[in-house]
């Protein structure tokens, strides 16, 4: 298997909600963005992985960071690196936006409790508005206000997936809700770990949600009209994640039970709309 194959391969078998967006993008463009798809990936895993000691994922991602001065040098030796290097050559996806993702993945070495939002949008900016800056550069964009849409749809979808994952999260010791907001809606830590609905929980979850609402809203207000056909992709993963979020209120924010996905065909249906929508400029 060739790298472009492995990083393809990586994208699609992550079931990821980015998947369904790439696939509306010119093969170039298509195989840049699974680059920097199983970058992050790659290096998330590294932190998250079952069993792995805190040494040994400091240890893979200082090679990782490695990596990163071998691919802007033009001589990666990993297989992702080289799709990677490949990637950058290409587009000029700056190379602050992929240290700031390794930074927001180390973040979880050493942070697992976030005393104020202004501590978790920092978080937010590095492992996911980083992510959407350097894709942008792949897309393509002529407006520089692409740059304000990318940074708040990248907080929002990371919302959307701390609101996901409060489980997988609480069983890794990380808590990424504020802790002010835990006593302000009278919602004790414990009781999140523990998995518990209480009213306290419903109304603490319900301010997160506005507020992930409004990241939505603020980044479709930023969204250059003259660049929509170019960031299409990154529209749908906003429509995907946006229905995620919503299947989330629907359930009375019932997760701790399982894990609440977006049907695939309604994926699919989403991307088909959007690309649909934004081909005839409605």
């Amino acid at each position: 298997m060739n790298a472009a194959d492995l990083t393809a391969r990586l994208t699609r078998k992550s079931g990821s909600n980015f998947y369904y967006s790439f696939l509306f993008l010119p093969r170039e463009k298509r195989e840049a963005i699974y680059a920097l798809y199983a970058f992050c990936r790659s290096a998330d895993d590294a932190v998250d992985a079952p069993g792995g000691t805190p040494g040994e994922q400091r240890r893979v991602l200082a090679e990782w960071r490695a990596e990163l001065s071998r691919v802007y040098a033009g001589t990666p030796v990993q297989p992702i690196g080289v799709e990677l290097a490949r990637a950058v050559r290409a587009f000029p996806i700056p190379r602050q936006h992929l240290e700031a993702i390794l930074d927001g993945v180390e973040m979880d070495l050493d942070k697992r409790r976030y005393a104020s939002f202004e501590e978790l949008h920092e978080y937010c900016f590095r492992v996911a508005a980083a992510v959407g800056l350097a894709c942008i550069e792949v897309f393509g964009y002529t407006d520089r206000r692409a740059r304000e849409y990318a940074v708040n749809l990248g907080v929002a979808l990371q919302l959307t997936n701390i609101l996901r994952d409060l489980k997988t999260d609480a069983e890794r010791g990380r808590i990424y809700l504020p802790q002010d907001e835990l006593r302000r809606f009278g919602y004790p830590e414990d009781d999140l770990l523990r998995g518990r609905y209480t009213q306290a929980y419903l109304e603490l979850m319900r301010f997160q949600a506005d507020r992930t609402h409004a990241y939505y809203r603020a980044a479709r207000a930023a969204l250059p009209r003259v660049d929509r056909r170019r960031l299409v992709a990154a529209e749908i993963m906003g429509v995907i994640y946006h229905a995620l979020l919503r299947s989330i209120e629907a359930r009375k924010f019932r997760v701790f039970e399982q894990r609440v996905r977006v049907p695939t065909s309604r994926k699919v249906a989403l991307a088909l709309a959007t690309f649909a929508r934004v081909q005839i400029g409605s």
